[in-house]
């Protein structure tokens, strides 16, 4: 882990300039939109799509990310399209880097089937009287990504990996297969040169497997 330390460290660095100089979007008279959800804890579904249109200038703080600026809104996203993957959309900020990477990562091989990038979604935070969680995910901002769900599984009871660790999204993690994702492989080490953290190695008593963002949930 300690061999990690300085190129993670590195990373976040060009993020923060990146945060700092990169040219913000001129709105004007632009509208922010996006559709959203909300995750019901009960019973255990998305609930209350709805899909918003107003000013750019009239965004609340929850809808834009305190770390990198990028918002919910559809225009602060960018499409990324890589033969053989489905195209995607993240933040404007993360995807001339993250899309470079990714080419690079499938010329060499790596086996990435799928990733699923922007999503706006209340699926983070304090859960309220009626069990729906109240905070908007990383994924919300085009922050985070999934690599290879069907195969890195989001688990909870989980302070360190074990057989006690309860699978509620994706599909197993096996580090012995190819698709799942190891601190010490390519596709990890590629993704926290662009300033990503793994959420296979967050604290807590979750472990994502699949997800990357600059905070690792």
């Amino acid at each position: 882990m300690s061999s990690r330390i300085l190129p993670r460290f590195r990373s976040k660095i060009w993020l923060l300039l990146a945060v700092m100089f990169y040219p913000p979007p001129v709105y004007a008279d632009t509208l922010c939109s996006y559709q959203s959800f909300t995750w019901d804890t009960r019973a255990r579904q998305s609930v209350n799509r709805v899909r918003i249109v107003k000013p750019y200038a009239e965004l609340s703080a929850e809808e834009i990310d305190s770390y990198t600026g990028c918002s919910v809104c559809e225009q602060d996203q960018r499409s990324i399209r890589i033969v053989p993957l489905a195209p995607f959309k993240v933040c404007r900020l993360l995807a001339p880097r993250l899309e470079r990477e990714l080419r690079r990562l499938l010329r060499e091989g790596m086996p990435i089937d799928e990733i699923v990038g922007y999503r706006v979604g209340r699926t983070r935070g304090h859960i309220d009287d009626a069990g729906l969680r109240t905070r908007f995910s990383n994924h919300s901002f085009g922050v985070a990504i999934d690599i290879n769900p069907d195969h890195n599984g989001l688990y909870d009871n989980c302070l360190t990996f074990s057989p006690e660790c309860r699978l509620i999204r994706g599909g197993h993690w096996d580090p012995a297969r190819p698709e799942s994702l190891r601190a010490d492989g390519d596709i990890v080490n590629a993704m926290e040169s662009i300033g990503l953290e793994w959420g296979g190695e967050i604290e807590g008593w979750q472990k994502d497997f699949m997800h990357f963002s600059p905070s690792g949930y």
